[in-house]
């Protein structure tokens, strides 16, 4: 499996756990039939599958391992694959995606296509609140996966003779060619179990939980792409977090640049943990993501250089968008108030002015982090066309040290 040409200039793009599950699941599959009665017996390993992706593009991948063995009058196969994020910061990266795949014991044999019941097994989170693409109660398997996972299947199927159904006739015909169909080849209903063996502890380096998932990671991707360093897992995650805390009456939301100043939000006004949404540096998607979803209030939280550069209205505060001009950002703040009169020092970063302005200005420095609080709330405030933020400064020790009035 090789990693795609990313759009990030040098960077590797890797592929997502739905379209690995995809893989795992027609090497299981084609496994299954080489080695039961429905295929050869005694077939080797697989050591590479090939599946289709939604925009009609397909990609091999490798087989890390394959297995074979007799439950009773059923046949089960078990194939792996090594989830490979490219050079994305994915903590599924190296993970290990397992598919295991049988006959099941619902429905009856079918001469064109069997029906695909698709399970979550051991790492696989279960749904557990309301507002995401999976019912609750279900096994955390997204929609664009689950039929990834059915058109491999049934690839795999097709490649031993069943006539193809009408959905996948067009591009599966180029699998099996000029074959003509196997009227007494019977297939029967399959059921398949994505697992991942490592997926409870990775869980816990996500905000899963907080999602109502429990239990293990996401079978994710809609694209079966992953594009490092990209917005895309950001803006799904905003996204879900805003769907479940709207799906769970909350009407007020809580934005936050990162997990401290979450935390002291969270300490200080104890509100539902649905509410809380990380929102890292895309603010402006989250502050018109709030807006959609119909929240009544937002609130935003944020260190001193995000809150500086939200103030300025910079949409997008990450420092790859460039780093906080500290000069401009004291012309910024002279600008906004006679309190930082008297601050002609120069600074060589954003952690510098704030321990200055915190220590050596406590007389002041009250009203400068106001100040920058009030800015930041009017920019939010005219992205969110009146809908009421309130912005709260969190300090490096964090806590809330200044709020917008």
């Amino acid at each position: 499996m090789r990693g795609v040409e990313s759009r990030n200039k040098n960077l590797r793009s890797g592929y997502t756990t739905g379209a690995c599950a995809a893989a795992a699941a027609k090497a299981a599959t084609l496994f299954l039939m080489r080695n039961s009665e429905c295929g050869m017996r005694n077939a080797g390993t697989i050591e590479h599958v090939e599946i289709p992706f939604p925009d009609g593009s397909r990609i091999q991948f490798k087989v890390q391992s394959s297995k074979f063995k007799r439950e009773g009058s059923r046949s089960v196969a078990e194939a792996t694959v090594i989830k490979d994020a490219g050079d994305d910061p994915d903590v599924t990266h190296g993970a290990e995606i397992v598919a295991t795949v049988q006959s099941s014991e619902f429905g009856v044999q079918s001469a064109v296509c069997p029906e695909i019941m698709i399970k979550g097994g051991k790492g696989v989170g279960s749904v557990t609140k309301p507002g995401l693409a999976v019912p609750m109660g279900e096994a955390a398997i997204n929609p664009v996966p689950r039929k990834m996972i059915r058109e491999a299947v049934r690839e795999a199927i097709l490649e031993f003779g069943v006539p193809p159904i009408k959905t996948f006739e067009g591009r599966l015909r180029s699998v099996l060619g000029e074959k003509k169909p196997n009227s007494e080849f019977r297939i029967p209903n399959l059921e398949v179990t994505i697992s991942v063996p490592a997926g409870e502890e990775l869980a816990k380096k996500t905000l899963n939980h907080r999602l109502g998932i429990i239990g293990g990671i996401s079978i994710l991707g809609t694209t079966g792409i992953v594009r490092p360093v990209s917005a895309e897992a950001w803006t799904a995650t905003i996204t879900a977090s805003m769907d479940v805390a709207q799906a769970m009456g909350h009407s007020v939301v809580v934005l936050s640049s990162g997990r401290t100043s979450e935390k002291a939000h969270m300490r200080k006004f104890h509100f539902p943990d649905e509410s809380y949404v990380m929102m890292g540096d895309y603010i402006e998607f989250a502050l018109v993501a709030a807006k959609q979803h119909g929240f009544r209030e937002i609130h935003l939280c944020a260190q001193w250089a995000k809150m500086v550069k939200t103030a300025m209205s910079m949409p997008q505060t990450h420092v790859r968008h460039g780093a906080l001009d500290v000069k401009k950002a004291m012309e910024f703040l002279k600008s906004m108030a006679h309190s930082a009169e008297g601050m002609d020092r120069e600074f060589n970063t954003a952690r510098e002015m704030y321990e200055y302005i915190h220590s050596q200005m406590k007389k002041n420095a009250g009203g400068i982090f106001t100040t920058v609080c009030q800015a930041a709330k009017r920019y939010c405030e005219e992205i969110t066309e009146g809908l009421p933020v309130s912005t709260h400064l969190v300090s490096y020790e964090g806590i809330i040290v200044a709020e917008s009035e």
